[in-house]
Parts: structure tokens; C-alpha cells; sequence
């Protein structure tokens, strides 16, 4: 991003490091003004971090292999399977082949639509450019828009506000749900896995739960002056990106406090595992209202679907949401103390930023809330991005390391609750 051909003006090292961190881990915060402080280089760069980003940097280079016909070793097939959290060996090439081919023929058909879309306001040439970077955007849940008011001059278009939610779906489920499912229609599956059930139910609670508040607590304040089907569209559309995007039709700052709140709930959960998004992951959060249920009525065996949930994954669950919440909420006070600024603000900025989300209460004009931040906060936002994208499990597991594996077995003792 330092290259003088790839931006207008000054940029600070900070924030090329920013921007590109933010395109990587397919956030979407920005801290320079994407179509006015780089240039159409600099665009496509952003855009081909997106796309490396949202794929994962070993499934990239391991595709590369595949199409060079190059040996893949034991070592980073284990890597990929990690990556791309796929349940076994057998089949992972065949696999990551057909989630190439997926990404492509999806970004392909997102690409068509929103061109011929902007076709109609610009001519075919930046229609075109537009219509790829903002697919290759959305699939990827990344946020960045070529427009200083990011989706702001659509915020009644049906093919935008219908077009990008889909891309942005689709990129979140994960290649594995995407690759069930398409099998399942196909006849090949008898049943849908256990995992697939989860993401799609959890997927579709949480959007339709925060349509719900965005109406009841919005429905006089920020959509006060909209038609009522065009609060249905822009609560349909902030919902979606309120997880996995940054994509925005209306002015976050003009959100009420109880939504700023309520809202880093869904941004902290994120996306599902082995998709674009960051976050704690849908079935994190599953698991562990799983885990709850069965505790209070006393059950010790959870299950759902008539499947067993093992208690180390229940546990996994609990301990991922309380080191991601520890990790956001040490982040927030700090930067709180240090940049002087509204709590709130700092909370839901901290919180867009680990669920990799990319919304922004703003800076005052186009850009997020973390222009207003020293290089010592934007370094902090760079961390919550890394860590947010590559799991808070296996970031902490890379500080503190895995302990071996114990033959020993105490006695069990009795602790008051």
C-alpha cells in the first residue's frame, strides 16, 4: 500500500498498515477514504487482499499447487484441513477444488447483477470495476466500498439491498454448509450433518433477531423518516452486515445508545467456522446455550438433532466466548483510558473490529471511528482484527501453548456453586 502509485497523497505507515490488516482479515474498517485516498491500483490491491483474506492464505497457495500440479505434503495438508475446517483427509483436494470453483461461479453472478445495477447510474467500464470489487467485497463479508458513503445512495434499491445480503450470507456459511447443502439437493446426502443444521438455524435466528430490535428500538429514531417497507429493507440489510460485513445503508451515528449496546452481541458472534467471517462463530454460541439448557434442567447429556454434544466442546464454546469477551472488553477500557473518547463508541468499534464486521459509528465524515485513534489505538484494532480473523482460540493457544496430554488422574473434589 506504500507504493506511490497506489495512493494519492501522504500515507502514513500506520495506516497502510491499517488498510491493508482491514483487507486481509476481511473487515472492512478504513482509516483513508478508499476511492478518493487510493488509486485504481491501490483499489485492486485491496481487492486481491480481500480475496486472498477471505480464502485463507494457506488455501490460496495450496490452490496455486494444485493448478501447478505440485505435491502437497502431509504437513500442509493437515494446515489446509485446519483452514478450511474440514472433517477429514480424504477428499480435501477434491474439496478445496470445488470451493474454488464455488467462490468463482458466486462472485461471478454477484458481479454480473451489481454491474448491469450501476450500469444504470455510471458508464459500463466503472459499472464493471465496481460490480467486481463490490462482489468480490461481499462474498468475502469485507465491507470495503468504492463509494465515500459506502451504500448510503442505495438505501432504497431492492437489487443492492437483496444482491450484496446474499453474497455476504453465502460468503459466512462456510464452503463445508455450502458444499451439504448443494449435495443434499443433488440427491447425494440423505442426511443434513448436525453442523449444517446449527449454522442455518443460528444464521437465520440472528438476522431475524436483529431485524427485531433494529425496528422496535429504531422504528422512531433512525428509520423515522423512512416508508415502512423501507425500514423492513434497511433492518434487513443492517442486520445481515451487523455480523459478518460493513456494508451500511444508513448513518450508524445516528443509531440509539440500546442499539449500539445490543448490536456488539451479533457482531462478537460473527460468522460460521470455515467461511469468510470472524467472530466467535455461530456454533460457538450454539453450543453453549446448548450447554446452559442441559445445565439447568440438570442433564449432563446434551445433544440436539438426536446427536450427543461431547462436554469438551461445550467447554470450547464456553471458554472461547469468555477469552473473546476478556480480549474486547481489555481492549475497549484501555483504549477508553487512552483516547478520551465515549465508551460506547470505543465498545462498538473494538467489537466490529474482532468480529472482523467492519461497522463504524464514523469519524464525523466518511471514515471509521478508529481514524480519530493514536497509532498506539490503531495498533490495537490491527491486533483485534488479526485475532478475530485467525480465532481466539488458536491465537491464545499460540501465546500460553497446548499442555500435553496427562496419564494422571486426581481424585475429584467437591466445589460449592
Amino acid at each position: 500500500m506504500l507504493f506511490p502509485f497506489s495512493h494519492n497523497g501522504d500515507l502514513r505507515f500506520i495506516d497502510a498498515l491499517f488498510t491493508s490488516t482491514s483487507a486481509v482479515c476481511v473487515t472492512g474498517l478504513i482509516v483513508k477514504d478508499t476511492p478518493i485516498d487510493f488509486t485504481p491500483i491501490g483499489q485492486v490491491i485491496i481487492m486481491l487482499l480481500i480475496q486472498i483474506g477471505g480464502l485463507g492464505y494457506m488455501t490460496a497457495v495450496t490452490f496455486l499447487a494444485v493448478v501447478r500440479r505440485q505435491k502437497i505434503g502431509h504437513r500442509d495438508r493437515l494446515i489446509l484441513q485446519e483452514s478450511l475446517n474440514y472433517p477429514g483427509m480424504d477428499g480435501l483436494v477434491r474439496f478445496l477444488k470445488i470451493v474454488f470453483t464455488s467462490i468463482f461461479v458466486i462472485e461471478v453472478i454477484g458481479m454480473i447483477i451489481l454491474t448491469l445495477r450501476f450500469w444504470i447510474d455510471m458508464p459500463i467500464e466503472k459499472a464493471a470495476w465496481f460490480g467486481i470489487f463490490h462482489a468480490v467485497s461481499a462474498f468475502n463479508n469485507a465491507g470495503f466500498s468504492l463509494f465515500s458513503d459506502n451504500m448510503m445512495g442505495y438505501q432504497n434499491d431492492w437489487i443492492i439491498n437483496i444482491t450484496i445480503p446474499i453474497l455476504i450470507i453465502l460468503g459466512g456459511l462456510g464452503y463445508l454448509v455450502l458444499l451439504e447443502l448443494y449435495n443434499y439437493r443433488r440427491g447425494q446426502l440423505i442426511r443434513i450433518s448436525t453442523h449444517t443444521r446449527i449454522v442455518l438455524i443460528m444464521s437465520t435466528v440472528l438476522i431475524l433477531l436483529g431485524m427485531v430490535l433494529l425496528l422496535s428500538l429504531e422504528w422512531n429514531n433512525a428509520f423515522k423518516s423512512m416508508q415502512w417497507e423501507e425500514k423492513l429493507l434497511a433492518a434487513w440489510f443492517a442486520s445481515v452486515n451487523y455480523r459478518t460485513a460493513g456494508f451500511n445503508t444508513i448513518d450508524l451515528s445516528t443509531l440509539s445508545d440500546a442499539n449500539l449496546f445490543f448490536s456488539t452481541f451479533f457482531m462478537m458472534t460473527g460468522g460460521s467456522p470455515g467461511g469468510t467471517a470472524g467472530g466467535i462463530k455461530t456454533t460457538a454460541l450454539a453450543l453453549a446455550l446448548i450447554g446452559v439448557w442441559y445445565t439447568l434442567r440438570g442433564d449432563t447429556n446434551a445433544h440436539i438433532f438426536r446427536r450427543s454434544i461431547s462436554p469438551y466442546q461445550i467447554n470450547k464454546a464456553y471458554t472461547i466466548i469468555f477469552i473473546a469477551s476478556f480480549y474486547v472488553m481489555i481492549s475497549t477500557i484501555a483504549l477508553s483510558e487512552v483516547e478520551r473518547l465515549p465508551f460506547l463508541r470505543i465498545l462498538f468499534e473494538t467489537t466490529s473490529a474482532f468480529g472482523t464486521t467492519g461497522l463504524s459509528t464514523g469519524n464525523g465524515g466518511v471514515l471509521s471511528y478508529s481514524a480519530l485513534f493514536s497509532d498506539w489505538g490503531k495498533a490495537n484494532i490491527i491486533i483485534l482484527m488479526f485475532m478475530g480473523r485467525i480465532g481466539v482460540f488458536a491465537f491464545t493457544v499460540v501465546i500460553v501453548g497446548k499442555a500435553a496430554q496427562s496419564r494422571i488422574k486426581y481424585a475429584e473434589g467437591k466445589v460449592v456453586l
